[in-house]
This record gives structure tokens, sequence and C-alpha cells, in this order.
């Protein structure tokens, strides 16, 4: 049973009449709510819990396209400032156009599944597995131009775990050339001056998660880095079995003098990512996603890299490493096992003119390819930017400026549950934290999401499931309720409140109201105490069964029925339900008057709901007494499932 909207009663009617029903029905209700009260209580106040829960709508066709057709593995490609936005599925690559509503396709082979869209100077690159014989097309101008077989840019399954880069005229990939031999997984350089490959004993089992070039101060120094999961070398039996990593590779590597380093890398390090908490001994070791904002300034080493990290629980963690600590990490570090002095040059060294890396060298480096030192992440404390009980799986970041100039980093978080969390990295005020703005719902029917890709330019999100692909805007503002007090105590950087509305800082021409007060953001607000909730009337018989239902709008709330001076029921943050319901079992002459929903959010306090509850005259409970009894069974088989089931998913 869906609870009633805002503003209505529970499902018998106003002025009803309800008998109490049989005897053998109170109890069981009644341990349902002694037991779904607990649950409730039982979550405790997570700030790194969504505050609200917010449902994209949108509009069909102009920002929610369906594929009319199931697509079980996905890639999307978008360019930044574009309207547009390409999917590849099976045997087919989509176009969607969201502002004209338009969309096409175009066809390949049925048994191709799509797993590259990239964009080259003839038009748009796409590779599938073409049945086992990955192959490209080049897409022009809605034509598609066959390049034949080309081993290394698409997997043989899309369940392979597959990472291409794309640098210039350069390729590099971590796909296997062939289906049954070299099963060891290598990152190559298929296209460029020289191929190389790693050695087959520098990584255990890796799973690539994302690479990049970064170009240094000289050009000769400039770096791959990638980053990836591998099996733990440890075997301890207390040891996790995975362990994240960060490699690093010369771009301007050529190889080396022997018959054994010619054809290698001869430059690989790696070094572990750590991302762990020792105020709470709690230790995050699966990388998930990589996500690198670079710096506003162009400094490359004060590029940000973001990394979302798992535990054994699916409990996930976001840390911040920035790429001069990386950096220099690998500049500096020792080897892991090795005790005897470094040759010249050290290992990792990235050297000018394409020299060749000396046979010392790389016999080292191949033989200790991990150094001692560890990644941390950013901060004096080194630990996570926040932790929490969802599992997250894709990362977005975007740095905005909001109404008064202040700069943020927003998070976008995909979780295993097809929704994204939106989060506001902590400021530089002392005592700041994570705060965790809202859940987004984007699909029109809930699905994993398969693919991320954000627009920084044109503020919106691209994201796609197996049905559709959707574009949901970053400023979300119509979605806060609760006048100006609610639109602050959203701490959404891209809204703010203006002329009597909560708006997007972006559709303002001046300048917006927006808290910088992040602990207490309502007393910015003109008003110093939000409107009162419009009192709502409902006539009762005596004893009479019924029930109040006051929507959660927010999930860091406690919200409090409250009868004359009583607490009659109390929904602690991260309560399950929807809805805090106040169940009256049987209206008594104590029980009549006037009850108060009442939210309290730190110092914000508000009054969500008021009802009055009065007497029925003895006339109209006559007249009403002919349906009492289909309207008692209604209301049992109503609330029992809603109860039921919100015990079921705690």
């Amino acid at each position: 049973m869906t609870p009633p909207p805002p503003g209505r009663a529970a499902p018998s009617a106003p002025r009803a009449r309800v008998p109490g029903p049989p005897a053998r029905l109170g109890l069981p209700l009644r341990l349902l709510l002694l037991l779904w009260a607990a649950a409730a209580s039982a979550q405790g106040h997570l700030r790194s819990g969504p505050r609200i829960f917010a449902a994209w709508k949108g509009h069909v066709g102009q920002d929610r396209v369906d594929f009319g057709q199931t697509e079980p593995h996905t890639v999307l490609f978008h360019e930044p400032g574009s309207s547009s936005v390409w999917v590849g599925g099976r045997g087919k690559v989509y176009l969607f156009d969201f502002p004209e509503g338009k969309n096409a396709s175009v066809h390949t082979d049925c048994e191709n599944y799509i797993t590259l869209l990239e964009r080259r100077s003839e038009g748009l690159l796409a590779c599938g597995t073409n049945a086992r014989h990955p192959s490209c097309w080049n897409l022009v101008n809605g034509t598609v131009v066959p390049l034949g077989e080309m081993r290394g840019y698409a997997p043989f399954s899309p369940d392979e775990n597959s990472l291409v880069l794309f640098e210039g005229n350069e390729v590099y990939s971590t796909i296997r050339k062939q289906e049954y031999n070299g099963k060891i997984p290598r990152f190559r350089r298929i296209r460029g001056e020289s191929e190389l490959y790693t050695s087959d004993t520098v990584m255990q089992n890796p799973q690539f998660i994302k690479a990049t070039i970064v170009h240094q101060d000289q050009a000769y120094d400039d770096k791959i880095y990638y980053f990836f999961r591998e099996d733990n070398p440890d075997k301890n039996p207390e040891a996790p079995l995975n362990v994240s990593r960060v490699a690093q590779l010369c771009r301007g590597d050529q190889g080396g003098e022997s018959s054994l380093s010619v054809s290698k890398w001869n430059t690989f390090l790696k070094a572990m990512l750590v991302c762990s908490d020792a105020a709470t001994n709690k230790n995050f070791n699966r990388l998930q996603d990589v996500f690198l904002l670079p710096d506003p300034s162009g400094q490359w080493r004060d590029t940000r890299v973001y990394g979302v990290f798992s535990n054994p629980w699916n409990y996930s963690a976001v840390c911040v490493y920035s790429l001069g600590d990386i950096d220099k990490v690998f500049r500096t570090s020792s080897l892991k096992g090795y005790h005897s002095s470094l040759p010249n040059p050290r290992p990792g060294k990235c050297l000018p003119d394409q020299q060749p890396i000396p046979t010392e060298t790389f016999q080292v480096a191949d033989g200790h390819p991990e150094v001692a030192q560890r990644v941390e992440p950013m901060g004096p404390l080194k630990t996570p930017l926040f932790h929490s009980k969802y599992h997250y799986q894709k990362v977005a970041v975007h740095r905005m400026q909001a109404s008064h100039g202040e700069t943020f980093h927003v998070l976008y978080l995909t979780t295993d549950r097809g929704t994204i969390h939106k989060v506001v990295e902590p400021g530089e005020q002392e005592h700041s934290f994570a705060f965790n703005i809202m859940e987004i719902q984007p699909f029109r029917r809930a699905a994993a999401i398969q693919t991320m890709s954000l627009d920084a330019e044109r503020r919106k999100l691209y994201v796609s499931s197996q049905w559709e692909v959707s574009q949901v805007p970053l400023d979300l503002c119509e979605v806060y309720g609760g006048g100006c007090h609610g639109c602050l105590m959203s701490r959404d950087p891209y809204c703010g409140w203006d002329q009597g509305r909560c708006v997007s800082i972006y559709s303002s021409e001046r300048s917006v109201l927006q808290s910088i007060n992040p602990a207490e953001p309502h007393k910015e607000c003109p008003n110093p105490k939000p409107d009162k909730a419009p009192l709502q009337k409902v006539s009762l018989a005596p004893n009479s069964r019924y029930y109040l239902s006051c929507p959660m709008e927010s999930r860091h709330a406690t919200y409090s029925w409250r009868h004359k001076e009583n607490v009659e029921q109390s929904c602690e943050p991260g309560h399950q339900s929807p809805n805090c319901i106040l169940f009256i079992e049987n209206l008594t002459a104590q029980q009549y008057g006037h009850y108060f929903c009442e939210a309290q959010e730190g110092s914000y306090f508000r009054e969500a709901q008021h009802w009055q509850l009065l007497p029925e005259d003895g006339i109209m409970a006559e007249h009403l007494l002919g349906h009492a009894c289909a309207l008692a069974a209604s209301l049992w088989l109503g609330v029992l499932p809603t109860l039921t089931l919100g015990l079921l998913v705690h």
C-alpha cells in the first residue's frame, strides 16, 4: 500500500467510524509496530547517508531515451559541450540528441558487442567483439566503414576486463591479442614508436581500472599512470585478498638493450594505494573506480585522484590522492625486498633523447617492481574523505563555484542499487565533513548503472542502464521543499533562495541567497522560523482505529509525533520507511485533540504536519456504521504489508 501523500489522512476517510478488530489481530500488529520502531532506531545517524531521495522524472525523449530492447552491455561516449551522446550496444551504436528529442542508430554484425567508442580525426571509432573476432568500424556521417579485424582494441568477450588508452597516434591496451594463448594480462603499447608489454611476473591477476597520461615539466619525463587491483602476494589468512595499486611507465620508454628487455617496458614500477581509517580500524582494499580532477591552474602535481574502494562487506570509502604525491613516491622510494644500493639510473627514471634503459636497471626493477613506500591519501590525517555502508561502484567529480565565490568539489557516486549519491566534499573549515546531499533515481525503470559520464560544461550527468540512457542535471533544485529553510538546509552549492523559490544559481542573473554556515544554514533566511504546518481536521468515532502518516523528507532528521506534551512516536535518522507513522489502535476520549509531527535536524526545527482529531456526532456515526467492517479490513490489510516490507528490507 502506498503511504498517503503529505496533507492527507491515513486510508480511512475523514469522519469514518471503525469498530475495534477481533482480539487476535491486536497482538501481531503491536509486535510488528514494536519491531518496526526498533529496526528504525537501530539504523543510527549516518552523515554519509543521503539526506533526501529524489526520482529524476525529466521529459521522455528530451532527458531520457529507451533503447527499445535489452542491452546487457553498454559503452557510452560523450564529448564535453555536446548535447548528444553515443551508446554502443549489441550489434548497434545509438546516437541520442536530447534537446531535439531525436535518436538514430547504425548497425554492425548481430553477435558484436560494442566495447569501445572513441573520437578520431576521421570519425567515430567503434570496436567490438564481433563473434570472438575483435574488429573495428569507422562511423562517418551515419555511414559504417569496416576497418577489419583489430586485435587489442576490443576483447573476445564483453565480460572481459579491458582498458584502452588513446594519446595522439599512440594506443595503449590491456587486451590480450590471442584468445587461447597469452592469458596473463599485460599493459601494452599496441600503436606508436615500438610495441612494448609488461613482464608476466610484475602483476598477479590484475583487474585494470583506469589509465591516464600525465604531461610533466619535461616532455621526456611524461608518464603513463594506470590504476588496478591484483591478488595479494601475502597469503596470510588474515591478509586481504586484493591489493590496490598505481603503476607508472615512462611514455618515451623505448625498451631495453638485451634480448630479454628489448620488447618490454623497462620503466615499470608499482605502488600500493592505502585507503584506511585508523580511528575506526576500517580498511578498504578493493579499488572500484578512479576519477582524475585536473588542477584549474594547470599544475599537474595538483591533479586530484579520487578512488572508490570497498571492503569484503561491500562497505565503501572514497580516498583522494595527488599526482604530486604519487610521483614523489616513485621518484624517492626504495624497492620492496631489495636491500642493495640502487643502480644508476635508478629504476623508473625516464631518460632524455630516447636512451635505452641499461640492462642492470631493468633487471633490478623487473625482479623488484614494487616500491616500499605506499601512496597515502591527501590531508594531515591521511584518512578517507568519508566511508559509508553503501556499495559505491563509479565516481565522477565536478568542481564548481557557488554564488558567493567559494569553490566546491561535488562527487557523484553510483550505487549497486542503481542510484546516484550526490556528495559535497568538506571544505577547509575546521570540523567540516563530507555531506551526502541526496540519492537520485536516474531511470524510469530501476536498473543497475552500467556507464556514467559527467559534462562539466553543460552541467549534466549521462548514465545508461540495460534499458535506457538518461541525462540528469547537476542542479536539481526543484526537489527541495520547506521554503527558504528547506532550500538552505539542503546545503546544495548549486541552489539558492531567490524571490520566494529555491532556484539554480545558473538560472539567476544576480547573486542568490546561499548559506556559508554548514552547521546552521537555515539561520541565513530572512524569516528566523519556518512557517507552521497548516491545520488539518478529521472526525472519528470513539474506539476507531486510525493512523497518521508524516513524510520523512530528510533522512538526517528525527521525526516525532507529539500529542499534548507527550511524544507518542519517534522515528530516528536512518528510518527505513519514507513515512513516520503513528498508529492509534483504539481511539479514546483522551486521544482526541491536536497532533504535531515535528522534525529536528541539528538546531533546525520545523513543524511538518498538524492534525486535529475531532469526536464524531452520534447521527453521523450511525450513518457510517454500515461501512465500518469493510473499512476495518481495508485498513488492516493495507498497513500490515507496509510494516512487514519495512522489516524485510531492514
